[in-house]
């Protein structure tokens, strides 16, 4: 019989102590992540959407994606667009091209927009920055919505000026969190650097996101660590998605795997940090795969991608897109179907001032 140095650790309790407040420990979050068939994730399921409902109710809010330059110098194994790859659609979007689909996005009514690109030589390997920043804030002033920033790893006085520019999210993917694994996905790039630019961005006084790829070789340890990692740092945001093996990269070769290590992955978040965003991507199953990411938890829809632009996805580039399948149209049907809502502008931006509140240092 467990004791109160030994805990019950059943799937069933675990879940349980969680709704009653408790964090999960290591070895319950173990167990979550062993869990090896949807029927037995159920319950893990089930108590990451009644958390989800506590804090958020039916609102779930929507994530307009911007690609706006697909260049990178890095070599980065599991990624479509690493230098070097024939195969990946290459283009750097125009000011007018990307203020362009981002009133088309916030006409359909996204709640938050999604700049992302690779790390592009002439920014990167120049250090001149000044489109980046004209690009922010030209869209907070043509659209008025919160602007999450993912431009790779750059220098704190760039994330400065970001900052000031319009930006309130820095999103910045670590992949994992188990350095030996981040050598093998990450190429020749610095861990603890990727790591300090985070940091850097919640000095400059932005929110941040973190997140991971699941089949990319990772185990129940890596996962765990990262979780761990993710919900020390207490990060804002946090992010799980399925790798999907690209054309012309080392691990094409990959077998696609199950989307369920995702999901628990999404479930233990919630579990861990219940008013965290956590995310339901549209890029590695489109519209097929958005039910079962809100049923794990998840609180926001992320690549949503305005049809018929050239804009790309990442895990999957173009899959869906000019079927208008990511759309918000589109995933306002699902959400109706389960009884779920768009979250509001208002809401988000609570959700956004809660979030500064509750990580201001207390004045002395």
């Amino acid at each position: 019989m467990p004791t109160q140095s030994s805990p019950d650790l059943s799937v069933a309790a675990i879940c349980e102590r969680a709704l009653d407040g408790a964090r999960p420990s290591a070895p319950e979050l173990e167990t979550l992540l062993s869990v090896s068939s949807e029927e037995e994730a159920e319950p893990v399921f089930a108590a990451a959407r009644e958390l989800r409902k506590r804090h958020f109710g039916a609102a779930i809010f929507l994530s307009g994606f911007v690609y706006y330059t697909t260049y990178c110098r890095n070599h980065c194994n599991f990624c479509l667009y690493r230098k070097g790859n024939d195969a990946a659609p290459r283009y750097r979007k125009s000011l007018d091209e990307i203020l362009t689909l981002c009133r088309g996005l916030t006409g359909e009514g996204i709640n938050l927009i999604d700049l992302t690109s690779g790390e592009d030589p002439l920014t990167h390997d120049t250090g001149d920055y000044q489109s980046y920043y004209d690009m922010i804030a030209a869209v907070r002033r043509e659209t008025g919505k919160p602007i999450m920033i993912s431009p790779g790893v750059v220098p704190a006085d760039v994330l400065v000026k970001m900052q000031q520019a319009g930006a309130t999210i820095f999103a910045c993917y670590q992949e994992t969190h188990t350095r030996d694994l981040y050598k093998k996905l990450r190429v020749q790039q610095d861990f603890d650097e990727r790591c300090a630019a985070r940091a850097n961005a919640r000095r400059a006084g932005m929110l941040v996101e973190d997140g991971i790829l699941t089949g990319v070789g990772d185990t129940v340890a890596d996962r765990v660590n990262s979780i761990l990692e993710m919900s020390g740092n207490d990060w804002e945001l946090a992010r799980s998605m399925t790798f999907v093996p690209q054309e012309g990269t080392p691990l094409a070769g990959l077998p696609i795997q199950s989307p369920l290590h995702e999901l628990l992955v999404t479930a233990a978040l919630r579990l861990m940090k219940p008013g965290w965003m956590t995310t339901a991507s549209l890029d590695c199953e489109s519209l097929a795969g958005l039910k079962a990411r809100l049923d794990a938890g998840a609180s926001v829809v992320t690549s949503i991608i305005y049809p018929e632009t050239g804009f790309c996805g990442v895990a999957n580039a173009e899959l869906d897109v000019d079927e208008g399948l990511r759309t918000v149209p589109a995933v306002l049907g699902v959400l109706a179907g389960m009884g779920l809502r768009q979250g509001s502008d208002e809401e988000y931006a609570a959700w956004i001032d809660g979030s500064r509140v509750a990580r201001a240092v207390p004045v002395a």
